[in-house]
């Protein structure tokens, strides 16, 4: 049985060595494994989970790359396949801390990750789980779209089964074409997770009371929404805390949610209460913020608890 599996994007994160300039004036860059679902795998993985990710490369050296840097970070690479005559996507930043980080995508047109089929899904690894963690991205286009909503049709609201509203405008004609897609998959999530920008497409509001209320009259369980500097609101069973944001000299924030993402899987299998789990994830994105790459910036728990445990 795997602790967290996802589904989704990865690509090849290539990010300038030089900070506060454009791309134009960039002389120096790094390279890094990245997308948002690999970065939950790879997170949960520094927490001691045994983590998998179901998604697709290109037949080409960043694929093999790819699957080189998921074996080094620990993570089950068995569900990564190639796509003949496609591109590994690779993507590019600009850095201009502390909230100005420019995002241009290569190769997804469509990415190899998209093209995931419903028909080459293992069901049962799926069902497994015991979280298993699908994003908003995956929902943008087919064929991945049906495959992200058979994939958490599957679980029959078992286990702990996550949609990453992940949001993001490049890869949708509107955020109203977005709003019918999320609503699907929201049917079969026991938990969303987005900030507000991403709940307003997913239901409307970004009002953090309001937009959990919507999720939860959807049949989530546990909704998560982000609010950058003031915090992190959550709500389940009644129940509803707000937690406030850790303060760190932002580097990169680009993959500060997917941190939060993994040790959010790590809290809620560990069956802490939500307050420590919120907390306890929130620290995490934000020592990723502190640093350059995504996959690479994921703390491990232990760096996680030192950071709180300063106050």
């Amino acid at each position: 049985m795997t602790d967290v599996l996802t589904i989704g994007r990865v690509g090849v994160d290539i990010y300038p060595l030089q900070v506060g300039v454009g791309l134009e004036e960039v002389t120096s860059f790094g390279k890094y494994l990245g997308g948002s679902a690999t970065n939950v795998a790879v997170a949960a993985a520094r927490h001691g989970r045994d983590a998998a990710v179901i998604t697709r490369t290109g037949d080409d050296p960043f694929g093999t790359y790819v699957h080189q840097a998921l074996r080094d970070f620990g993570v089950d690479d068995r569900y990564v396949r190639p796509v003949p005559g496609r591109a590994t996507p690779v993507t590019f930043c600009e850095i201009h801390p502390p909230d100005d980080f420019p995002i241009y995508f290569y190769g997804r047109d469509p990415a190899p990750d998209m093209l995931i089929d419903a028909a080459e899904l293992d069901l049962d690894a799926i069902r497994a789980a015991r979280v298993f963690w699908a994003t908003g991205t995956g929902l943008s286009a087919e064929p991945s779209r049906s495959a992200t909503v058979a994939a958490l049709a599957a679980r029959r609201r078992t286990g702990i089964t996550v949609l990453d509203l992940d949001y993001r405008p490049v890869f949708w004609e509107s955020r109203e074409a977005a709003r019918r897609p999320y609503a699907d998959a929201l049917a079969h999530a026991t938990v969303a997770v987005g900030n507000q920008d991403e709940c307003e497409t997913a239901v409307g509001t970004g009002d953090p009371k309001a937009a959990a209320a919507a999720l939860h009259a959807l049949g989530v369980e546990l909704a998560v929404v982000k609010q950058g500097p003031k915090g992190v609101y959550g709500s389940r069973d009644g129940v509803a805390v707000e937690v406030p944001p850790v303060r760190v000299d932002v580097v990169n924030g680009l993959g500060a949610g997917d941190g939060f993402g993994g040790a959010l899987c790590h809290g809620l299998l560990a069956g802490w209460d939500l307050e420590r789990v919120l907390r306890f994830a929130n620290a995490a994105g934000a020592l990723v913020a502190s640093r350059l790459a995504c996959s690479a910036a994921m703390p491990a728990t232990e760096e996680v608890e030192d950071l709180l445990s300063e106050g």
